[in-house]
C-alpha cells in the first residue's frame, strides 16, 4: 500500500494542471479513489521497479468495473507496458467495462481507444457526457470477448 500510495502523488501531481488540484499542507495530495472495499489496487513493476498503478471498483452490481485511476510513470511510455498492464486487469474481471477521461486528458482518451479497440477488437461504445463531479469526460464501455 505505501508504494501505490507513493505513486498516486505523482500521478495526482500530473494531473493537476487538469483537475486544479493543489497539494494540502502537508505536501500531499488528496486522492480521488481509496483502495477499500469494492475498489482494489494494481501495481504495474518493471524489474523492481514500480512504474504504474490502476484502481479498479467493482459496481453494485459485481458484474461491472470501473477503471477509476490508471498511471504509468512517463520514462515507461510508449512501450506498450501500460497497455499489457491494462489488458491483464481486463482478463481477471470478466464483466462490463467502463473507462472514463476528463477533459483536458486527451492523450489518455487516445491511450484508452487504442487499448480498448485491441482488446475487444475495436467492439466498444463510447460516448461524451456531463458528470456531476469531473465536468465533461469521455467515456468507453465494453464486454471482453468470451463474457
Amino acid at each position: 500500500m505505501p508504494v501505490y500510495l507513493n505513486l498516486c502523488q505523482s500521478y495526482e501531481g500530473e494531473f493537476s494542471a487538469i483537475t486544479d488540484k493543489k497539494p494540502g499542507e502537508n505536501g500531499l495530495f488528496e486522492l480521488d479513489t481509496q483502495i477499500d472495499g469494492n475498489v482494489l489496487g494494481y501495481l504495474l513493476y518493471e524489474e523492481k521497479s514500480p512504474i504504474g498503478l490502476a484502481a479498479v471498483k467493482t459496481k453494485s452490481d459485481a458484474q461491472c468495473f470501473e477503471v477509476c485511476e490508471f498511471y504509468v510513470v512517463p520514462n515507461f511510455r510508449k512501450q506498450a507496458l501500460g497497455k499489457r498492464f491494462a489488458i491483464e486487469i481486463f482478463k481477471m474481471h470478466q464483466g462490463r467495462w467502463e473507462i472514463k477521461q476528463i477533459s483536458g486528458a486527451e492523450y489518455a482518451t487516445e491511450f484508452w481507444r487504442k487499448t480498448v479497440g485491441e482488446f475487444t477488437g475495436n467492439n466498444f461504445q463510447e460516448d461524451v457526457y456531463q458528470e456531476e463531479y469531473w465536468g465533461r469526460v469521455v467515456r468507453q464501455q465494453f464486454l471482453p470477448a468470451g463474457s
